[in-house]
């Protein structure tokens, strides 16, 4: 909803403005600019990056427009289930584990936790990191770098799609003087028409504004948007990386989940008390 309210600001303030100076709204757009640049822009997409990553500009596009993609609660959920799954594997060892590590799907412990358990991309990541520790494959200390390295993995593959967002906002400028020009060559034509002549250099200055505004005004700032979505995935990660490091390197289950929740952003991270607070109404 505020990707929304930011768009309106600027394409109200940008023709309010032009309207205000006595220009008329019907002179920026001219359908063969439109068409022109628009080509361009999804052309240079398609041949810049593979089917998978222009998935992820539309998923990312349409991520935006939710707001953050954890809230508060979600984290509530996250942090009660990891520290009931650690009292249990403190109580009873790792081997009570194997039942829901192994089979996540099946599992009556995540099932209670719907907002973790829906989480496809959580529910593995916390399941990957755990099951080498449940079935003796990986030493404690081995845990960290092993969840890092698939923190890193996932980080990689959400920059690909923001990195692509940003070189075709680049590239509109250019795409906006191509059109330009293009205008111009066609308005050679008709040097003995000079009102006909003056309309269509009109026409063809505005495939330049078309150009820089996509680029400035619109995919630049959805990819900022969409970098800052994918931080917000990543940071749920991480806090499940570091709670399932120290839980397994033998901290207790409170400060295990107290490690986590030092990776949140301040505007969703409970305060230690709090967190306490919640985590004694997990069952």
């Amino acid at each position: 909803m505020v990707v929304i309210i930011g768009f309106v600001v600027i394409i109200g303030g940008s023709l309010a403005g032009f309207y205000m100076a006595g220009g008329s709204v019907g002179l920026l757009l001219h359908t063969a600019e439109i068409v022109t640049i628009l080509g361009m822009l999804f052309g240079c997409a398609i041949v810049m990056a593979p089917a998978a990553v222009l998935q992820q500009i539309v998923a990312g596009v349409l991520n935006t427009l939710k707001g953050s993609p954890y809230n508060k609660e979600d984290y509530e959920d996250l942090f009660k289930m990891m520290y009931e799954l650690f009292q249990l594997g403190r109580r009873n060892g790792m081997i009570a584990l194997e039942e829901h590590v192994m089979n996540p799907e099946g599992s009556t412990l995540f099932k209670k936790y719907d907002k973790f358990h829906s989480n496809t991309r959580a529910v593995d990541f916390f399941c990957d990191g755990l099951r080498p520790l449940v079935d003796g494959r990986l030493k404690p200390e081995q845990i960290g770098p092993l969840m890092e390295a698939g923190v890193k993995h996932i980080e990689h593959e959400k920059h690909a799609p923001v990195h692509v967002m940003h070189l075709v906002a680049d590239s509109m400028p250019a795409f906006g003087i191509v059109a330009a020009v293009m205008g111009i060559i066609n308005t050679m034509q008709y040097l003995n028409d000079t009102e006909k002549v003056g309309s269509m250099i009109a026409a063809a200055l505005s495939g330049t504004f078309l150009g820089i505004f996509i680029s400035y005004g619109v995919v630049a700032p959805l990819a900022v948007n969409v970098h800052f979505y994918n931080e917000g995935e990543t940071t749920y990660l991480k806090v499940i990386k570091a709670s399932v490091v120290a839980f397994a390197l033998g901290l207790p289950p409170v400060v295990a989940c107290e490690i986590g929740r030092r990776e949140i952003e301040h505007r969703f991270q409970p305060t230690a008390s709090d967190l306490e607070t919640m985590l004694k109404t997990a069952k």
